[in-house]
């Protein structure tokens, strides 16, 4: 299984993107101790050619999106990767169109993605608390990270054509963080989530 790492933890003004930095270097330590596993990675802070990323999402099978939430988005420097590299891959194996035709233009708007039976995972990192969240008149009216903010962050994945496994949210990691709890949960959700492929591994090798 081919693996795309994305660290789109910025540095920028007070943040110096170290949270994001360790659960990425997490996210590669953990695939490269398996075996049957590969992996690219992009960090947005570097200097990147545009085509060289398109390819990478084209060699993925799961792409693996770690990002702080500023302002309820992601980062300005992971928007602009967004940006040019969906555009660098326009007809290049990102999109090809929106999907619709001009006979009906109505109907099928987002069906144009051409990464079509590839995954993708997101993290965050939020100083928001969980209870933000789930409780009864608190900030986010009871929406969850996925349905609320992070809405608009799936679809653009889904226009892509790519499908979503379940991601994990990191929450107060600004006043009260908890590394050590986050990192071991953080490994307990991508064993969940790949068991399937390490089992296959396992199997093979005996």
């Amino acid at each position: 299984m081919k693996v795309f790492v994305i660290n789109g933890g910025q540095v920028f003004g007070h943040s110096g993107g170290r949270f994001n930095a360790t659960i990425t270097e997490e996210t590669i330590s953990f695939f490269q101790n398996q075996p049957g596993f590969e992996v690219k990675t992009t960090n947005v802070n570097e200097d990147y050619d545009p085509l060289a990323e398109v390819e990478k999402y084209n060699w993925a099978d799961v792409v693996i999106y770690h990002t702080p939430i500023w302002w309820f988005q992601v980062p300005h420097g992971l928007k602009k990767y967004i940006d040019v590299v969906f555009t660098a891959g326009h007809n290049k194996g990102i999109y090809k169109s929106d999907g619709r035709s001009a006979e009906n233009p109505t109907i099928n708007y987002g069906t144009g993605g051409l990464l079509t039976g590839k995954k993708y995972m997101l993290t965050t990192s939020w100083n928001a608390p969980k209870e933000a969240f789930t409780i009864p008149g608190e900030f986010f009216n009871e929406r969850s990270v996925d349905d609320g903010p992070l809405f608009g962050f799936h679809r653009m994945n889904a226009f892509t054509g790519m499908k979503p496994l379940p991601g994990i949210h990191f929450h107060d990691v600004e006043k009260n963080a908890d590394l050590e709890t986050d990192l071991k949960r953080y490994r307990t959700h991508l064993t969940e989530h790949f068991s399937v492929q390490l089992a296959e591994v396992q199997l093979q090798e005996n």
